[in-house]
């Protein structure tokens, strides 16, 4: 493959669900063109909604120059959208052969310098570029919701990828303020989603044999775990509890109890009960409050508490590789 064009200028999103509009938004917000295709019916009424909702907390967190909704252009086929694109995100639903299809149309009309990454959550991206004509461009970019806010996104090359397209994807990415974490071996589920499944799965439990109702769930990681993890993660935070001595004492004290059957790794089945506790449970918790304003809740507080963790989180927040 001929060497990448330097400089990511236009991006195309195929696929404008929920994580489609959130990486369009992002993209708007720091001043890139964005063209976008979806053949859902009305997609294009929801993608400009959904950013102009979006431009509200992207207006607290600052635009770039240039920044505008009106760089966003919506196309009737994938050809149009990715053929003079730099960088194509792929936000499909998480079904491996539809996503492997339109992966394929993508790899056929784009560009063979342009980048290709995958949205998904779970699939290893080797089996994703078994069968493209250009397998070396694609990547796994995984973000997290709401993607106009959060930083995170996990950087994923499969056996083929060549490690000059994670490096500029990975330039890239933090060109629109996100934190790259560069996943060093594929794995299904990559990194983070595998840590909040371990929870889920846990949570799940605890409402099933009736020990707490969703909201004590809730409550329990809101004003405990979740506090601390929103600035050190896990393991500094043990790290802490081992006091002067750090993680060295922490293991010593607390590491036998690891061997205890606290948590039960494997999800309890979903029956129609479980589903009712929990459906019950969530909407009792929200009470009169839609999911739109519940959003809205969500994105004025994860502003703040982003504002708070860049000031307060330690040195090692730059590009992390696992």
């Amino acid at each position: 493959m001929n060497q990448l064009k330097e400089e990511i200028k236009t991006v195309a999103v195929i696929g404008t669900g929920v994580i489609g509009n959130g990486w369009i938004a992002r993209f708007l917000a720091n001043g890139h063109d964005v063209i976008a295709y979806d053949p859902a019916p009305g997609a294009e009424e929801k993608t400009r909604q959904a950013v102009e909702l979006a431009w509200t907390s992207l207006l607290k967190i600052g635009l770039a120059p240039g920044a505008s909704v009106d760089r966003l252009q919506f196309v009737s086929t994938i050809e149009e959208a990715v053929k003079e694109a730099d960088l194509i995100q792929e936000n499909v639903p998480e079904r491996e052969e539809l996503k492997k299809n339109v992966l394929a149309s993508i790899d056929y009309y784009a560009n063979p310098e342009a980048i290709i990454g995958s949205s998904t959550s779970g699939i290893m991206p080797s089996r994703l570029q078994k069968d493209l004509k250009h397998p070396e461009r694609l990547i796994v970019a995984h973000p997290f919701n709401p993607v106009y806010i959060l930083p995170l996104v996990e950087l994923v090359g499969g056996q083929l990828t060549e490690s000059s397209v994670i490096e500029r994807a990975s330039r890239f990415y933090q060109s629109v303020q996100m934190k790259p974490l560069v996943v060093r071996k594929e794995i299904e589920g990559h990194l983070a989603d595998r840590l909040m499944e371990a929870l889920w799965r846990e949570a799940l439990h605890l409402v099933n044999d009736g020990i707490a109702t969703t909201e004590e769930v809730d409550a329990a990681i809101v004003y405990g775990a979740g506090l601390r993890w929103a600035q050190m993660g896990p393991f500094l935070t043990f790290h802490l509890a081992g006091g002067n001595a750090g993680m060295r004492h922490m293991l010593e004290q607390f590491g036998p109890a690891l061997k205890q059957p606290w948590t039960k790794l494997e999800a309890p089945e979903l029956t129609d009960e479980l589903k009712e506790k929990v459906i019950e449970g969530c909407e009792t918790h929200a009470g009169d409050s839609s999911v739109a304003d519940l959003e809205n809740k969500r994105n004025e507080f994860l502003v703040k508490v982003l504002e708070l963790a860049e000031e307060y989180w330690p040195a090692t927040n730059s590009v992390s590789k696992i």
